[in-house]
């Protein structure tokens, strides 16, 4: 996985899992995704960086169920927590996570969750009832996706177990595009 430079048989994958044939059209522009990483003190992981800027920025079809998000919004019925989001805050996990099963105290589950939604990542979509697939943009898990319910934070990618698929954004995508059960390999 290279978050750092977009390989071009990556992003001509990419291009045709989602099957964007706009030229580009519906791609969010580098100055506007520049804009973005200056205001939220970032810089987005490859391939997904290059994927707003000049392929498209959201889509209808998935992944995830309801379609990619745009870069810049959260999916319909986001909740949060009520605290701000802080993108430029490195996510606070490394490992999966069931918080239902945590025996800290109810103050310090509550902070960690905070955290968990509101710290280092974009939501790239949902599957619906508070199912969010997140990309780390900043700390020790920056370019990996991650997907979090009520219930807890999982990594996703083979090496994590669960799935056969790559890391990162253009695994993920890659798993989806194969018609494959998030987590094949339970």
């Amino acid at each position: 996985m290279n978050i750092d430079q977009a390989d071009p048989d990556v992003l001509a994958a990419l291009r045709a899992a989602f099957g964007v044939v706009d030229g580009g059209e519906s791609a969010l522009g580098w100055d506007a995704v520049h804009a973005f990483e200056a205001q939220h003190g970032i810089v987005l992981p490859e391939p997904y960086r290059t994927f707003v800027a000049e392929i498209s920025d959201g889509s209808f079809s998935g992944p995830p169920e309801y379609g990619l998000v745009p870069l810049a919004e959260l999916p319909d019925g986001w909740g949060g927590d009520g605290q701000a989001r802080d993108l430029s805050k490195p996510f606070p996990l490394t490992e999966s996570w069931l918080w239902e099963e945590d025996p800290r105290p109810s103050e310090e589950i509550d902070l960690l969750l905070g955290q968990v939604g509101g710290h280092g990542s974009v939501v790239l979509g949902t599957d619906g009832c508070g199912m969010n697939w997140h990309l780390i943009v900043s700390g020790p898990h920056r370019g990996h996706i991650w997907f979090i319910t009520g219930e807890g934070a999982t990594p996703f990618g083979a090496e994590f177990g669960f799935t056969t698929a790559g890391a990162g954004f253009a695994g993920w995508v890659g798993h989806w595009a194969a018609d494959k059960p998030w987590f094949d390999d339970e």
